[in-house]
């Protein structure tokens, strides 16, 4: 029994013994974390580099754009084929994708050689190989007269301009075919596939393997975003997101990168990793100086290291008692299927002494455990490398993400990987040890570079398919210039009608005269109070004017609250709450004996008769205080205060918002004439001449008009551009049939319409999965804002999925592009129609003033104009279009419902103080 413990402390210390031995010899190969983490670094700094446009030329990690543009997301089905052409063999398949609910797919697959004179001829034949190849597989599965989408894995690197295209940038793997670089070899397929007229095949997408196996597997983890080969050779590929790729125009979703991380190093930027063994191996090889990452990582080239290794120690006596045989002097004699089987966990040295023996070499066991440790280090360090080079990709997508920790798969195939007893386990653990932030899965690849090039394609035919769909979906939505010279022809014959005494009565666009004759001149000045009422808070502003050279308008206001019993109480409870709140301010301001002109904002449907005379034609916004339709609302105003009995105000003006608009810019700019308010509403307003305004008495001087455009189309007139969704949001209206065009272009409304939208794309199964969520069927979810937020061009995609998360929209990447893109047809066409409606005023304007080109000025309010990243911006560009001999400045208002109020009773007094002189 104790002879037994002595042997085996024989043998464990002789062991020691030589691991120690091999540790000191080999110590640069041995990498610590901190060396790992600093390879990590320079790896996301050379990513960062071929990313960039002007630094990309110069980078050795070509980060080259896959054009794959989405992962699968398990609606996919159908037959497709894909060709294989790369490895030691040829390939063809036939994948079926079943959508049954479970994502599952049948690949079957003929292989073919690959003879030297085909792999080192010319292009031509090549190519032509390749379509014999497929024919015969064609025949052989009974498919040739059917048309199938076909996907081509090259795993060489290439240049891609889009999916189904790509030039080659060099051949690898003992390829060396003339005629080939820098050609597509897409276009080489095709041709050659011509000449067979009994093949029907179209080729929508090159692919290369590991781009492959990370569709394979996204197809059944969806978390895969990333794959990654370790083989005869090793590359990486992971989805970026488009804004850092400017190699590639667009900032939308994400694209696959194909990093061909080989080349890493290849600048010198790993030289103080490399041994004398790795430059002598460089060397030896076919590429001298190239792919050098790939030299220290890859199973071509281990086991010819681990012979350099043995070699160098033997002649120094190190091994083997320094007896050097000839097959250790030849290149290739070890291979990486010797380094896995010395390196097996029971067998590895009997293994060992088996193989050292087969060389001539008369190992002792001194020697097997040497060369076993030797093994050990070799692959210990191409598993170490890989793992620094996965965790910068792992790093960068979660930075990208913007998370603090995340969850991810990572699909991987490749010999090396598979084969090798320990190398899976320790490249899983270094990469956990490097990026404890990330919660990696590996998932193993299945026929990655066939099944792959499928699944491209069969993703591909998917996002063609839905982008008809899409196409079809939007294109009512995408008004050309004739549209709307339609629609700016139409409103301008609506205009005169309104304006005409015998029309105006059935008109739809009623031209309400406002009895505001004038604008600022600048020599307005005063005290004067303005009230606003238009939602559920109520304004009473101090407005003080001066004129002169040192003109400038002061404003003190405070905001009191309109409680719902009041909104829906009676008018006299209203009107009593309204002078209620106005005695408060002037009590607050010290001001209530002076008796002060009053202008009145009442943004409600209003008749006038005088510009101290509105009679409401009906609530809208919620507001059903009863006994007030019908009346004049200024009288209303003036009984409340006569029965608090407190104060006297001398009431000038009933204003509209829109009207304020006007005014309040035209202070500044004295060729403001026209007023437009696009936010929750939309109206418009303008000076019109008097002689063309039948329904007022008198041909001298100008008036205000206040359109009250919104109700356009209500007779049916626009009805060829409304869509569906148009008319389902009408329907669902607190007004169905009225303010048609106002629910075209106002931002009350647009929300609603996506909504709409997202709902029919979803039931066509082309968004969120097919599952409308029980958010998406509440009515109003989906406010304009969220519409202002989803179309800056700030926001990355990442920041749209937030945001319909936040409605309880689960989105992918997908959806938040197709969200993103509805948002922005249906915002641009309420800027298109509202521009066409402004170009109706324009060019009447113009004709009005007989002039061949006119210059004016719009003042304009409304959250939709102002808050909105692209409203603004089109609204201009449509009405420059449409009204050419119209130079149009646009000029925001400050406050058109309050400074606008007490701008119209200062201009209105100053031209009564005018008539009475």
């Amino acid at each position: 029994m104790f002879a037994v413990h002595l042997l085996a402390f024989h043998f464990t210390k002789l062991k020691e013994d030589q691991i120690k031995k091999v540790d000191r010899y080999l110590y640069h190969m041995r990498l610590s974390d901190d060396v790992l983490l600093d390879v990590m670094a320079r790896f996301q700094a050379e990513m960062v580099k071929g990313l960039g446009r002007d630094t990309n030329p110069t980078a050795t990690v070509k980060m080259l754009p896959s054009f794959v543009r989405s992962l699968p997301d398990g609606s996919e089905k159908g037959d497709f084929l894909a060709v294989d052409l790369g490895g030691s063999q040829f390939r063809a398949h036939q994948v079926k994708v079943f959508d049954d609910g479970k994502q599952s797919s049948q690949l079957e697959s003929k292989f073919y050689p690959t003879p030297k004179e085909v792999i080192q001829g010319n292009g031509a034949e090549l190519f032509d190989y390749v379509a014999d190849c497929l024919l015969d597989f064609m025949e052989t599965k009974n498919l040739k007269h059917k048309k199938l989408p076909l996907g081509f894995t090259f795993s060489f690197p290439c240049k891609q301009t889009k999916l189904e295209e790509g030039v080659l940038l060099a051949w690898t793997k003992h390829f060396k075919v003339r005629g080939v670089q820098d050609t597509d070899v897409v276009s080489s397929l095709r041709k050659a596939l011509q000449k067979h007229e009994d093949i029907n095949v179209d080729v929508l997408a090159l692919v290369n393997d590991t781009v492959g196996t990370m569709m394979t597997c996204g197809y059944d983890d969806q978390r895969c975003e990333v794959g990654l080969i370790i083989g005869t050779g090793t590359n990486a590929c992971y989805m970026e997101e488009m804004r850092h790729i400017d190699l590639v125009e667009g900032d939308e979703g994400r694209m696959c990168i194909n990093t061909e991380w080989g080349a890493f190093g290849d600048d010198g930027a790993l030289d103080d990793l490399r041994t004398e063994f790795d430059r002598e191996l460089d060397l030896g090889s076919l590429n001298p100086g190239k792919q050098l990452f790939e030299k220290m990582i890859s199973s071509l080239y281990l086991g010819e290291l681990v012979r350099l290794i043995l070699l160098k120690m033997t002649k120094e006596g190190l091994l083997f008692n320094g007896k050097v045989s000839t097959a250790l002097l030849t290149k290739g004699k070890i291979e990486m299927k010797h380094v896995s089987a010395m390196e097996k966990y029971k067998e590895g040295l009997s293994n060992t002494k088996e193989i050292l023996t087969e060389l001539n070499l008369f190992p002792s066991e001194e020697d097997c455990v040497a060369v076993q440790h030797v093994c050990t280090i070799v692959s210990f360090r191409s598993a170490n490398l890989c793992a620094a080079a996965l965790a910068a990709i792992l790093t960068r997508l979660r930075e990208n993400k913007k998370l603090l920790r995340m969850r991810t798969t990572v699909g991987i195939d490749g010999g090396l990987y598979k084969t090798h007893p320990q190398y899976a386990k320790r490249l899983h653990k270094v990469v956990r040890r490097l990026v404890p932030t990330c919660d990696v899965r590996f998932l193993l690849s299945v026929s990655g570079s066939g099944r792959g090039a499928a699944m491209v394609t069969a993703v591909a035919h998917r996002l063609a398919a839905q982008r008809q769909c899409i196409d079809a979906t939007l294109a009512p939505f995408l008004l050309h210039l004739g549209i709307l010279r339609e629609v700016m022809d139409k409103m301008r014959a609506e205009l005169e009608y309104g304006l005409k005494r015998e029309t105006q009565a059935n008109a739809t666009v009623k031209m309400l005269p406002t009895y505001v004759c004038g604008t600022p001149d600048g020599t307005e000045k005063g005290k004067f109070l303005a009230l606003d009422l238009g939602g559920t808070n109520f304004r009473v502003l101090l407005v003080k004017i001066k004129s002169g050279r040192r003109r400038s308008v002061q404003m003190y206001n405070k905001i009191f609250a309109i409680p719902l019993e009041i909104m829906q109480g009676t008018g006299e409870e209203l009107f009593d709450h309204i002078v209620q709140c106005i005695a408060d301010f002037l009590e607050y301001m010290g001001i209530k004996g002076a008796r002060l002109p009053l202008g009145f904002t009442f943004s409600f449907p209003c008749r006038q008769a005088s510009i101290d005379k509105g009679t409401l034609v009906g609530w809208t916004k919620g507001f059903k205080a009863t006994d007030c339709e019908g009346e004049d609302v200024v009288d209303m105003l003036r009984e409340a205060i006569k029965r608090r009995n407190e104060f006297d105000l001398d009431i000038v003006a009933v204003v509209n918002d829109t009207v304020g608009t006007m005014m309040t810019c035209g202070y500044e700019d004295p060729n403001c004439e026209i007023g437009l308010i696009a936010g929750t509403g939309s109206n418009v307003c303008y000076m019109e001449d008097m002689k063309n305004i039948e329904i007022v008495e008198g041909n001298e001087g100008k008036m205000c008009i206040n359109t009250e455009w919104g109700a356009f189309g209500d007779n049916g007139c626009i009805d060829n551009i409304r869509t569906k969704y148009d008319k389902e949001v009408d329907e669902g209206s607190l007004n169905p049939g009225k303010q048609r065009y106002e629910k075209m272009t106002s931002g009350m409304y647009l929300g609603e319409i996506v909504r709409q939208i997202l709902i029919d794309l979803t039931k066509q199964g082309l968004l969120f999965r097919g599952h409308i969520s029980e958010s998406l069927r509440k009515k109003g979810i989906f406010e304009t804002k969220f519409l202002s937020q989803i179309e800056s061009d700030r926001l990355a995609l990442l920041q749209v999925r937030r945001i319909l998360q936040q409605l309880g929209l689960d989105s992918t990447c997908d959806d938040s592009i197709i969200v993103k893109e509805v948002c922005g047809v249906v915002s641009r066409r309420a800027a298109r129609l509202c521009g066409a409606g402004l170009a109706a005023i324009v060019e009447k304007k113009r004709e009005n003033r007989g002039v061949e080109r006119l210059q004016i000025t719009v003042g304009v309010d409304g959250t939709l104009y102002k808050l909105h990243p692209h409203f603004s911006r089109v609204l201009r560009e449509t009405v420059k279009e449409l009204a050419p001999q119209c130079d149009v400045t646009f000029m925001l208002s400050e406050d058109g419902s309050g400074k606008g109020a007490a701008l119209i009773t200062a201009v209105a007094k100053r031209l009564h103080n005018v008539g009475q002189k």
